[in-house]
């Protein structure tokens, strides 16, 4: 992605250089992904989700200088946030809304969130309490180490937007409506509105990358691609147990997430991506 010298949000806070190992979030690695982001987006910002989920731990904090490679990974992190920005503004502008833009925030090892502790290993999320997005970098090297995603800046650059488009949901109504459904449903039909859920922020990051596609480099939407064929449910569930289980997918399978941000990137139409007509019926 073509990104050096371009505008940086300020809306990023880079916790990095001193994470709390306070209380953290049960679950690990990317099983804590699929199980805890569901849980967070779902909840629609109730704390009482996360204190639930919170284990001990102690309440101490370290402080280390950055290294040049974590600081250039800052900066690219806060152009990418820019440039979501930049596309966000202009398509809720185009259909009469009003964007609120997100915050971001850089942590290693733990973080506190206005939704509960959170730890390294429930993966990037957002928080829709404090409409912040929570990030530690290194889920990037487990992602690519332990389920075969290709390296790359735009596989980081996929899953902020999609992310964002987590926020995009919050602001539109979409999650808290999601969740009203959802305690009206079995755990099955649960599932099957977090997939919808899931996959429109996949199209969501999808419509971003057509919009500001004139940053793209060779090789970019292979690396998005594979990022998301790497956090399929089926993939994970394979990779994690060797068996697969449709009825506790909360995600989409690896072809889902593809074909949803594919068809996100094709269009850039925000009206196409109605996930729940599709996947619900």
């Amino acid at each position: 992605m073509k990104w050096q010298g371009r505008r940086q949000s300020g809306n990023v806070e880079d916790r990095r250089g001193s994470s709390g190992k306070g209380k953290l979030i049960a679950g690990g690695g990317i099983i804590g992904v699929i199980f805890v982001i569901a849980q967070f987006i779902l909840s629609d910002g109730d704390v009482s989700v996360l204190q639930q989920l919170e284990g001990s731990g102690s309440s101490q904090t370290e402080s280390r200088e950055l290294t040049a490679e974590e600081k250039e990974m800052g900066e690219f992190v806060a152009t990418v946030l820019a440039d979501t920005e930049d596309v966000w503004n202009d398509i809720f502008a185009e259909n009469n809304m009003n964007y609120q833009e997100p915050g971001l925030v850089l942590f290693s090892d733990a973080v506190q969130t206005a939704c509960g502790g959170a730890s390294s290993a429930s993966g990037p999320f957002y928080c829709p309490a404090d409409q912040k997005i929570y990030m530690d970098l290194t889920f990037f090297d487990q992602l690519r180490q332990r389920f075969g995603a290709k390296g790359g800046d735009y596989a980081v650059a996929y899953v902020m937007a999609h992310e964002v488009g987590h926020h995009v949901q919050h602001l539109m109504g979409t999650a808290g409506k999601v969740r009203n459904l959802q305690r009206q449903s079995s755990q099955t039909e649960a599932n099957e509105l977090s997939v919808a859920l899931e996959l429109q922020a996949d199209f969501y990051a999808g419509v971003w990358t057509k919009e500001n596609q004139q940053y793209l480099s060779e090789g970019d939407i292979e690396e998005a691609l594979s990022a998301a064929n790497a956090v399929g449910d089926d993939a994970i569930q394979k990779r994690t147990s060797g068996r697969v289980n449709p009825d506790s997918f909360t995600h989409g399978t690896s072809e889902q997430r593809k074909a949803w941000f594919m068809r996100g990137y094709r269009t850039g139409d925000i009206r196409q991506g109605d996930t729940f007509k599709e996947v619900l019926n």
